[in-house]
């Protein structure tokens, strides 16, 4: 059961898509559990606290990952953050390829 709400926008993308529906919808409830507000930012499901931007979830040919905004500054002892473009500053992701 989510504490969140869920936002229509995002019902309507999840309606819409194809590939790692499933792995969305797992993603969306988890995030929905830690009590973030869901908006639909850049066009993906974007989760936010107190109107700033936490984590966002987006697919790729080859996974789906849920995106931290500033994931550099994370611990991270287990070695699951993935910097997905020498470019990125801040943003780290936690990749995923199944439920």
């Amino acid at each position: 059961m989510t504490n969140g709400r869920m936002n229509p926008k995002v019902d309507d993308y999840l309606s819409n898509l194809q590939k790692w529906k499933k792995e969305f919808e797992e993603l969306r409830l988890i995030m929905l559990d830690c009590e973030l507000t869901e908006e639909l930012k850049w066009g993906v499901p974007c989760y936010t606290y107190e109107n700033n931007n936490i984590v966002l979830i987006h697919g790729f040919k080859e996974y789906c990952a849920i995106l931290f905004h500033k994931g550099a500054l994370l611990r991270d002892a287990d070695g699951i953050l993935i910097q997905q473009t020498e470019n990125v500053q801040a943003a780290r992701q936690i990749r995923f390829n199944n439920v």
